[in-house]
């Protein structure tokens, strides 16, 4: 056995194609390698000169999982591939698939049984050909019987968003809101795809986010509430398989969103969600018509898997409020909890999406949650419970919002001309936070002194770019200037007739 240290995505060996021809075996085909009794499926790639005759190449994964060294022997067996990629087939040709296919295609899913050719064919034809709400369903408890749950003795609550808006911080400030008022709330939150911070970036700049099972049990059971990175835990596996599939692919199928949203939720005993559907140009949903969609196709799934689900459809056409990038949203969102001045769309989200929480759990009659929960902000009591929730889960030792360290190296963008901000454009802005070096560096992004309808003059800073590396930010700053983010009209549009001489 040859040891190959590089991550091949699952488990994968080398042949030489001398042997393969010996053996009737060709890419893609499957094989058994067994090391001291414990037996794995492998995919099987060939190679005329890296690999050796009579030698077996193991990339990292697999040679792990065996526990076998360079020199080790090996036995390796020509297998039939899985009965799921006939599943998959069935699907790109249109047809409905059972419970028990389902479940078969996620569960080899999640022992990297499939071929990342396989896995893209999948995710493709979900994507082209859909599925109903039965095929949702089961693929939801697939995901959830595949992975590890959670069981709680109590009721439980959370949150989420389907994302597409930067700077969408309402999570810190909802939370505790709704954590200071008595509700339990397990909420584990991803680290961000292509945006430039998510829920578990942000987090990750004041406290530590990789918690076990047993740690998300005690800290809710002793606080009421976590804020920690859903990756950290074996819940759902099957959707981070899948999620690496999407990406480079980007596309994002309406019934995997619903399921890979539900499965999280489910296994770790969400009784009630509050949903947020940011909507707008530039989010993953643009209009009305297809908020309502999502709203609606989520609330009759929750129905079939006993979780209750309210859809908040929230504005998304601009930044919440003026920090994108992890250290910088961890900053605001300590503001807006010490009662500091921020951004009005930051302290109106968080209260509407914790009123909800607070109505969902009888704390507040209905349609007076928002009223309650601004109480609870302005009384300094979700701030309180938002430091013992990051000191449970192992406090950095940051408490107050002026301590958050930002990125050393800044440039201001000015204003080309006086007027007003017509339009924010929320992809170019991720586009300059990420090439800043957001969300890998945690103190890059963005902060907007201007946004959608303020008046500017000429010269006058509309938005400052954070960088951890100067390289970053000379990058970050040219992408700046070649995008134009912020669009600024004056008052006069056009002059009809035009001036003629």
């Amino acid at each position: 056995m040859r040891r190959i240290d590089i991550e091949a995505g699952g488990y994968e060996i080398i042949l030489n194609e001398e042997d393969a021809k010996e053996l009737g075996v060709y890419p893609q085909d499957r094989m058994k390698v067994r090391k001291d009794g414990m037996i794995l499926t492998a995919i099987v790639n060939l190679s005329q000169s890296v690999i050796k005759e009579g030698e077996v190449g193991m990339f990292i994964e697999i040679s792990e999982k065996l526990n076998v060294k360079n020199g080790d022997k090996v036995k390796v067996i020509p297998t039939s591939r899985p009965l799921s990629v006939d599943y998959i087939k069935k699907k790109i040709n249109g047809e409905k698939l059972t419970r028990d296919e389902i479940y078969e295609i996620i569960k080899d899913i999640v022992e990297d049984n499939l071929s990342t050719i396989e896995l893209t064919s999948y995710v493709t034809a979900i994507q082209i050909r859909g599925m109903d709400m039965d095929e949702t369903e089961w693929t939801t408890r697939a995901m959830v019987d595949t992975g590890e749950t959670i069981d709680f003795e109590y009721t439980t609550f959370d949150v989420h968003s389907i994302g597409g808006v930067p700077g969408n911080k309402y999570a810190p400030v909802a939370v505790p809101i709704a954590a200071a008022a008595g509700l339990k709330i397990p909420k584990t939150s991803s680290r961000a795809i292509s945006s430039a911070a998510g829920t578990a970036d942000l987090m990750e700049v004041l406290t530590n986010v990789s918690l076990t099972i047993e740690d998300i049990r005690k800290i809710v059971d002793e606080v009421g509430a976590i804020l920690a990175w859903g990756g950290s835990v074996n819940l759902a596996p099957a959707d981070d398989k899948i999620v690496r599939i999407e990406y480079p692919l980007g596309i994002d199928p309406h019934s995997q969103v619903l399921a890979s949203v539900m499965a999280k939720k489910k296994a770790v005993g969400t009784d009630f969600m509050v949903l947020d559907i940011p909507m707008g140009p530039e989010t993953k949903v643009p209009d009305e018509k297809l908020a309502r969609k999502y709203a609606m196709d989520f609330i009759t799934l929750g129905e079939r898997l006993g979780i209750t689900v309210e859809a908040a459809v929230t504005y998304g056409g601009q930044p919440l409020g003026r920090a994108i990038g992890p250290a910088l949203e961890a900053k605001e969102a300590l503001m807006c909890l010490e009662g500091k001045p921020v951004s009005n769309s930051l302290i109106e989200k968080a209260t509407d999406i914790a009123g909800m929480l607070l109505e969902l759990g009888n704390v507040a009659e209905r349609n007076k949650g928002k009223e309650h929960a601004k109480e609870i902000l302005k009384s300094g009591k979700a701030r309180d419970k938002f430091l013992e929730i990051i000191n449970a889960q192992g406090s950095k030792g940051i408490e107050k919002s002026e301590d958050v360290p930002v990125g050393k190296y800044t440039h201001d963008i000015l204003s080309p001309e006086s007027g007003y901000i017509s339009i924010v454009s929320n992809k170019a802005l991720v586009k300059i936070a990420r090439a800043a070096g957001a969300p890998k560096d945690k103190g890059a992004g963005i902060l907007l002194f201007k946004k959608k309808s303020e008046k500017v003059e000429k010269g006058e800073p509309i938005y400052k770019i954070y960088a951890d590396s100067k390289a970053k930010l000379e990058e970050a700053v040219k992408i700046a200037k070649m995008l134009k983010p912020l669009k600024i009209e004056g008052m006069l549009l056009e002059r009809i007739p035009a001036y003629k001489k």
